[in-house]
Protein backbone atom coordinates (compact mmCIF):
# COMPACT_ATOMS: atom_id res chain seq x y z
CA UNK A 1 0.00 0.00 0.00
CA UNK A 2 1.51 3.41 -0.52
CA UNK A 3 2.17 5.76 2.22
CA UNK A 4 -0.63 8.28 0.48
CA UNK A 5 -3.32 5.41 1.27
CA UNK A 6 -1.92 4.33 4.51
CA UNK A 7 -2.38 7.56 5.52
CA UNK A 8 -6.06 7.70 4.40
CA UNK A 9 -6.57 4.22 6.17
CA UNK A 10 -5.87 5.45 8.93
CA UNK A 11 -7.77 8.39 9.36
CA UNK A 12 -10.58 6.14 8.33
CA UNK A 13 -9.82 3.48 11.11
CA UNK A 14 -9.22 6.68 13.54
CA UNK A 15 -13.27 7.77 12.41
CA UNK A 16 -14.47 4.60 13.19
CA UNK A 17 -12.44 3.94 16.69
CA UNK A 18 -14.52 7.27 17.29
CA UNK A 19 -17.42 6.20 16.55
CA UNK A 20 -17.44 2.57 18.22
CA UNK A 21 -16.66 4.99 21.25
CA UNK A 22 -19.99 7.24 20.32
CA UNK A 23 -21.71 3.11 20.21
CA UNK A 24 -20.62 2.08 22.71
CA UNK A 25 -22.05 4.48 24.96
CA UNK A 26 -25.69 3.81 23.24
CA UNK A 27 -25.54 0.39 24.52
CA UNK A 28 -24.69 1.52 27.90
CA UNK A 29 -27.76 3.20 27.04
CA UNK A 30 -29.87 0.53 25.50
CA UNK A 31 -29.05 -2.10 28.71
CA UNK A 32 -30.37 1.01 31.29
CA UNK A 33 -33.33 0.57 29.19
CA UNK A 34 -33.21 -3.23 29.06
CA UNK A 35 -32.64 -3.44 33.32
CA UNK A 36 -35.52 -1.22 33.53
CA UNK A 37 -38.22 -3.73 31.39
CA UNK A 38 -36.55 -6.79 33.40
CA UNK A 39 -37.56 -5.01 36.25
CA UNK A 40 -40.76 -4.95 35.27
CA UNK A 41 -41.11 -8.83 34.14
CA UNK A 42 -42.65 -10.72 36.45
CA UNK A 43 -42.17 -14.37 34.98
CA UNK A 44 -38.80 -16.08 32.97
CA UNK A 45 -41.30 -16.81 29.71
CA UNK A 46 -42.04 -13.08 29.91
CA UNK A 47 -38.51 -12.30 28.55
CA UNK A 48 -38.85 -13.33 24.64
CA UNK A 49 -41.63 -11.07 23.16
CA UNK A 50 -41.74 -12.79 19.44
CA UNK A 51 -44.35 -10.00 18.01
CA UNK A 52 -42.23 -7.34 19.32
CA UNK A 53 -39.14 -9.05 17.67
CA UNK A 54 -40.63 -9.27 14.38
CA UNK A 55 -42.22 -5.74 14.91
CA UNK A 56 -38.77 -4.44 15.60
CA UNK A 57 -36.65 -5.88 12.75
CA UNK A 58 -39.78 -5.00 10.41
CA UNK A 59 -39.16 -1.08 11.28
CA UNK A 60 -35.86 -1.62 11.31
CA UNK A 61 -35.27 -3.07 7.60
CA UNK A 62 -37.68 -0.05 6.21
CA UNK A 63 -35.17 2.29 7.82
CA UNK A 64 -32.32 0.44 6.59
CA UNK A 65 -34.32 1.25 2.74
CA UNK A 66 -35.43 4.52 3.55
CA UNK A 67 -31.51 5.68 4.24
CA UNK A 68 -29.72 3.20 2.15
CA UNK A 69 -28.38 0.79 4.07
CA UNK A 70 -28.47 -2.62 3.34
CA UNK A 71 -31.11 -3.85 5.23
CA UNK A 72 -28.77 -7.61 5.62
CA UNK A 73 -26.22 -6.10 7.57
CA UNK A 74 -28.43 -3.88 10.38
CA UNK A 75 -31.41 -7.31 10.31
CA UNK A 76 -28.00 -9.36 11.60
CA UNK A 77 -26.54 -6.57 13.58
CA UNK A 78 -30.46 -6.25 15.06
CA UNK A 79 -30.99 -9.63 15.72
CA UNK A 80 -27.88 -10.38 17.31
CA UNK A 81 -28.14 -7.51 19.36
CA UNK A 82 -31.75 -8.87 20.32
CA UNK A 83 -30.64 -12.30 21.41
CA UNK A 84 -27.46 -11.02 23.09
CA UNK A 85 -30.24 -8.89 25.53
CA UNK A 86 -32.20 -11.87 25.88
CA UNK A 87 -29.60 -13.68 27.24
CA UNK A 88 -28.72 -10.81 29.48
CA UNK A 89 -32.10 -10.67 30.69
CA UNK A 90 -32.36 -14.42 31.47
CA UNK A 91 -28.81 -13.88 32.97
CA UNK A 92 -30.24 -11.44 35.33
CA UNK A 93 -33.66 -12.66 35.76
CA UNK A 94 -34.67 -12.21 39.20
CA UNK A 95 -38.01 -14.02 40.80
CA UNK A 96 -40.38 -11.81 42.09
Amino acid sequence: MSPDKQKKLNKIRKKLDNLDDKLIILVKKRTNLVNEVLNLKNKKNQIIDKKRIKIILKRIKIKSKRNKIDPKITNRIWKNMIWSYIDYEKRNFKKK
